[in-house]
């Protein structure tokens, strides 16, 4: 029953829709113009750089103040579990960003979420997943492929630092953080698998942020 509570705190905070509201603000529906995601991504191309600093920020923070709300709620009385708690209220949030009830369940993508849910997971995943993300973004100038590089290296800290006890959980607890942990990636690469496409047959958008978005 916990775990189904965390989910749905995650998922009503996911559900704060920024880069909808944002194009809302300034006239347009975010969802009917660039790629028709409602993300960060889309947000920058068709808004510009300041809507996709906003919108990458608030994302992250509503994730965050889900897991937070979560550990001041049950940190305490779940505390061989907290981080168990908190990808499953991660991956409400996720939920949340990608399908929100009001939106007839047409969000974004999740990744913002995810990278606020490493964020305020565990301090020693932040440095892996920043050169992570930046180092494949800056060689290829694909959002997409530094997006989809961070969601394995997600799988692979959870798992190299549950085992090796940073958790501080039984095994069968582990099992279940990498099962969910696996899940949050494989719907990343589900939600991706039009720019994997792009990606293979060499015609996914590039994206510059030191000149305005355009191809070489």
């Amino acid at each position: 029953m916990i775990r189904i509570i965390c989910i749905i705190i995650g998922y009503a905070f996911g559900c704060f829709q920024t880069s909808y509201i944002y194009g809302k603000l300034h006239g347009i529906d975010i969802r009917k113009y660039g790629s028709g995601n409602a993300g960060t991504t889309n947000s920058l191309r068709v808004l510009g750089k300041k809507a996709g600093a906003i919108v990458l920020f608030c994302d992250i923070i509503k994730t965050g103040l889900a897991i937070t709300l979560v550990r001041i709620i049950f940190g305490a009385q779940y505390a061989d579990i907290k981080y168990l708690l908190v990808i499953y209220t991660g991956a409400g949030a996720i939920l949340g960003h990608n399908f929100p009830f009001y939106l007839g369940f047409k969000g974004g993508k999740g990744i913002a979420c995810t990278a606020g849910l490493i964020i305020f997971f565990h301090p020693y995943m932040i440095i892996p997943q920043i050169i992570t993300f930046f180092g494949t973004f800056f060689l290829t100038h694909y959002v997409s492929l530094g997006s989809l590089c961070t969601e394995v290296m997600l799988i692979i800290e959870v798992v190299v630092l549950g085992q090796t006890g940073v958790f501080g959980m039984e095994q069968a607890a582990l099992n279940e953080l990498y099962v969910v942990t696996v899940l949050i990636a494989a719907l990343a690469f589900w939600e991706h698998r039009a720019n994997i496409s792009r990606l293979i047959h060499k015609q996914e958008r590039k994206t510059y942020i030191t000149k305005k978005n355009s191809d070489k």
